[in-house]
């Protein structure tokens, strides 16, 4: 194989300017970091408005209800709950016990419409068996204000509960619950973004066998992560951020930027374990490994971009933030890393753990992973049959795919809330998760507005799938009515779709829709699942498109050659559908329920789908461009294709696999927690990561390379016009490095 020739493309060059500057190249790194993670926090993030998060119909209905005299589109009702085993709402102790709970609500002036089931008209608060009732209340203000209020409310409830052992009295509610769920998904985020850190810390240990080397991808990873999230500050301010955006970035910052620089690491380490020395070393690391980050980056950026082609604000924001995290990693692994490098050279050993040492491979080709690729490349045929029929069966799944924004079921039992929300709803079935009609009319005070609202109610306690208590609200303008209606089922399931598309398509259309002038919509948690189902399987083939596509096109110009490129996109959508195959068996089909602690709702997240594809097929195509980097630099220094493809993959397998554990470690964590929306992403994207570093990139790839032979490298003479790029066949000239 013929040596390195120097090279003079945009990653070589950066990496050289960076080691002969590397003051400027560090210095002017951090300065950057701080200044914008400083001025970020300053500004402060615009986030989306919960009332602007729904789509659809939904969407409309919010817009009613918010610009008109109610201001918001959550009556923010707070429930408690008085239930007993033993006696019924005719016992004078329920009595007293219900009679105790409003006198102690009452005197609290962000308490409104306060309604107990004793009142006339309030028979519907009583359960069928009449051992379960509720007293209902709206709280003043907007939510942030309701919050404040709500804490004083919530102890003494709690307190009523002491005064009355025998039975149980729970609160719960928009307010009360949302505070409560959103204060524990939060912790448990920030818990994940804190047990992936250290985790990182001890895989890169494993990997380099030195503190300093194991720190320099983290450090790197980790500042890359605090400079996005003053940048995404600065976004919010011309398009509103999700609230979890930093987590993402968190999780998506950590594992390329890790990756990134552990391409680059380990390229320097096998040069100069080759004989070379270390300015030498260095540059033969910017000019191969440095381009494959180039290339990588590019492709990662073009993948997460499709998230912005969903049309939904919260993909929006990741899609922004994930672009932003790869473009600032990438910037960072190109310049400080060999800044760095050139400055520390053999202190970067310092801190070596002797033992782990032993077992730490700095050059040539991977022992382990050399037993499992001669095979493959003796019999590719069979190996690449095998490797597809393993990735067809796990992907079979799919065809069975149900999507559903998460309900009551999904919430961990645990949770503060839940078990007055999963008694609500069973004593009271859909009362907790309620269909929110938003009527605008002339005026709710006509005779003919009053009797359609009749004939609703009579509707609804004819249904099956629809039922009390109906509560009905009217705006101080008395042009629009909210009209809360319970629904059967647990909120996403099929029950509940049944009442929605009752009441859209039916009940609604031949009541209150025949009152002249007027409009209706339908919000709630089970019309936002329906719509938002709807919007997202309405945009997955342009997000999927405009993936493929672009990621074709980028890998064409990279390597050209329209097999490379359109075997890359195949192995990825194999790999994405195996990950697809094995969350639905796992979670839509429930058979990971005892062993996740979890219990199925029917489907999975419906934001699930189109987030793994995109995030997968962007990270995926890290290890591809690296490997095929590898393989394309030693067909081009002279093997043949079997040859190349034989060091490639030998010669990269130990970098991948180590980058691999990093990302199913990061992933994996997300599996731990209660929430089983988190659940499903740590399993799908771990399981992802570990299929696509092994069978594809480890049996499927190589077959298929074997297979093709030089039809791999084929490229139609109508684009023979694409520029020829620099793989980084370049020798280092050393030059003297800056004090």
């Amino acid at each position: 194989m013929s040596p390195l020739q120097h090279s003079n493309h945009l990653a070589a060059r950066m990496g050289r300017w960076s080691a002969s500057h590397w003051k400027t190249a560090v210095f002017g790194w951090l300065a950057f970091v701080v200044i914008v993670f400083m001025a970020g926090g300053k500004i402060g993030m615009n986030t989306i408005q919960l009332q602007d998060a729904n789509v659809g119909q939904a969407h409309h209905a919010d817009n009613i209800l918010k610009e008109s005299g109610f201001g918001q589109t959550d009556p923010q009702t707070e429930i408690v709950l008085v239930q007993s085993r033993t006696q019924t709402v005719d016992d004078p102790a329920f009595r007293a016990a219900v009679a105790d709970v409003a006198r102690s609500v009452a005197p609290y002036a962000a308490v409104k419409n306060l309604r107990t089931p004793y009142q006339g008209g309030h028979a519907d608060q009583i359960s069928r068996d009449r051992h379960t009732a509720m007293v209902l209340w709206e709280m003043k203000g907007n939510l942030d204000h309701a919050k404040t209020k709500i804490d004083a409310i919530t102890t003494t409830t709690g307190k009523v509960a002491t005064r009355h052992p025998s039975f149980y009295i729970g609160e719960a509610g928009s307010v009360s619950s949302g505070k409560a769920l959103d204060a524990m998904f939060s912790a448990q985020l920030g818990k994940a973004g804190i047990r992936s850190i250290p985790l990182t810390l001890i895989i890169l240990l494993l990997v380099f066998g030195s503190l300093a080397a194991a720190l320099m991808p983290l450090l790197l990873a980790l500042s890359s992560v605090l400079a996005t999230i003053g940048l995404v500050s600065f976004v919010s301010k011309v398009t509103p951020m999700d609230q979890s955006v930093a987590e993402v970035v968190l999780l998506i910052g950590l594992a390329v930027g890790v990756d990134y620089t552990l391409f680059y690491l380990k390229r320097e380490r096998e040069e100069r374990a080759a004989g070379k020395g270390h300015r030498a070393a260095l540059e033969a690391a910017a000019a191969t490994s440095g381009r494959a980050v180039l290339v990588s980056g590019l492709t990662v950026i073009v993948a997460m971009a499709g998230l912005i082609f969903t049309r939904d604000k919260t993909f929006v924001s990741f899609g922004i933030g994930t672009i932003l995290v790869v473009l600032v990693s990438m910037i960072g692994s190109l310049t400080v890393l060999p800044a760095l490098l050139a400055k520390l050279g053999d202190r970067v050993e310092k801190g070596r753990i002797p033992f782990l040492g032993r077992f730490r491979r700095s050059s040539g080709e991977n022992r382990f992973w050399a037993r499992i690729l001669d095979p493959v490349m003796r019999r590719p045929g069979l190996s690449a049959l095998a490797a597809a029929t393993l990735l067809g069966v796990m992907a079979v799944p799919v065809l069975h795919m149900h999507t559903a924004q998460s309900g009551l079921d999904a919430l961990p039992k645990s949770a503060p809330t839940v078990d007055t929300l999963d008694r609500i709803q069973n004593a009271f079935v859909g009362t907790a998760q309620p269909a929110e009609i938003a009527v605008k009319t002339p005026s709710t005070d006509t005779a003919e507005f009053k009797n359609a609202i009749l004939g609703l109610r009579s509707r609804i306690a004819a249904s099956r799938n629809l039922h009390g208590p109906v509560s009905i609200d009217v705006d101080p303008a008395h042009e629009v009515a909210r009209i809360d209606v319970p629904i059967a089922g647990n909120g996403v399931d099929k029950r509940s779709e049944a009442g929605l598309a009752e009441l859209r398509r039916d009940i609604l259309p031949s009541t209150v829709g025949t009152v002249a002038g007027t409009e209706w919509a339908v919000t709630g948690n089970t019309a936002a699942s329906h719509d938002y189902n709807a919007m997202m399987k309405g945009s997955a083939p342009y997000v999927f498109g405009f993936v493929l596509l672009f990621a074709f096109l980028l890998l064409l110009a990279s390597f050209r050659s329209i097999v490379i490129a359109a075997k890359a996109v195949v192995l990825n959508l194999l790999s994405v559908g195996a990950a697809y195959g094995l969350v639905i068996a796992v979670f839509q089909w429930g058979w990971g329920e005892s062993v996740l602690n979890f219990k199925s709702n029917g489907g999975i997240a419906s934001w699930l789908p189109v987030f793994m594809f995109v995030i997968l097929f962007g990270l995926s195509m890290d290890y591809h461009v690296f490997i095929l980097s590898r393989i394309r630099e030693a067909f081009d220094r002279g093997l043949s294709t079997d040859e190349a493809v034989a060091h490639g993959i030998k010669t990269t397998a130990g970098t991948v696999s180590s980058a691999a554990l990093v990302m199913v470690g990061a992933f994996g964590i997300f599996a731990t927690l209660p929430f089983l929306d988190f659940k499903e992403m740590g399993i799908g994207l771990a399981a992802a990561v570990l299929i696509d570093a092994t069978i594809v990139r480890a049996v499927l790839l190589p077959a298929t390379m074997k297979l093709l032979g030089e039809r791999n490298w084929y490229l139609p003479t109508w684009l023979q016009w694409l520029p020829t790029i620099d793989h980084g066949t370049g020798t280092a000239t050393a030059e003297p490095v800056a004090a």
